[in-house]
């Protein structure tokens, strides 16, 4: 299921046994880069288990078809949910993860969407039809990211202006780390209201 962690980091910390929320990563984003390492902080701080998703991609992935890749990402998540015996009910993925968006449609996870890939078509019609309550963070100068898009699913989502597919400001840490508070504190408020 997930390779272990770099510097053998915990991949699961233990909150509510019947709210377990899972992290997956992006292609080179793993739960231990700072969107993804402050997003299972917001979800303990709020008393879930959080349970993180580390992977190794597969050889030669850059020549997957884009249904393959689907096909990859969601066998990878599934057996992560799966093996949390239906106590899994929040999902949050970075980039690639939202390959992944039909199956949480179909099991009617909620979920926080950080860079969601909506130029993949699969992606964008998944989150439209989705049950659950959802987000989505971009960035606007983010070449995967579109704002109308996002808009067209109907869920929360929070653009921030000339963030890259990162969430970053090129060039500008001091910058960066502002987004970065901006963006944790809207899922801090997405998790909360999911606790009500």
């Amino acid at each position: 299921m997930s390779a272990p962690a770099a510097l053998s980091l915990p991949t699961r910390h233990d909150g509510d046994p019947d709210r377990v929320a899972l992290v997956v990563p992006g292609v080179g984003y793993s739960p231990a880069r700072p969107l993804l390492h402050f997003a299972g902080s917001v979800l303990l701080r709020h008393g879930w288990t959080v349970q993180e998703l580390w992977w190794q991609i597969p050889d030669g992935f850059r020549e997957f078809t884009e249904e393959q890749r689907i096909a990859w990402v969601e066998r990878q998540v599934a057996e992560a949910v799966d093996a949390e015996g239906g106590a899994c009910r929040l999902l949050v993925g970075k980039s690639l993860a939202s390959f992944a968006a039909g199956l949480v449609a179909d099991r009617a996870l909620a979920a926080a969407w950080l860079t969601p890939v909506l130029t993949v078509d699969p992606v964008v019609r998944a989150l439209r039809r989705t049950p659950a309550p959802t987000l989505l963070i971009g960035g606007s100068a983010d070449k995967l990211w579109d704002r109308d898009l996002a808009d067209s699913t109907g869920h929360a989502l929070l653009e921030l202006p000339a963030a890259d597919h990162g969430l970053e400001l090129p060039d500008d840490p001091l910058g960066s780390v502002d987004l970065l508070r901006e963006a944790v504190t809207r899922l801090d408020s997405f998790v909360g209201g999911l606790n009500g």
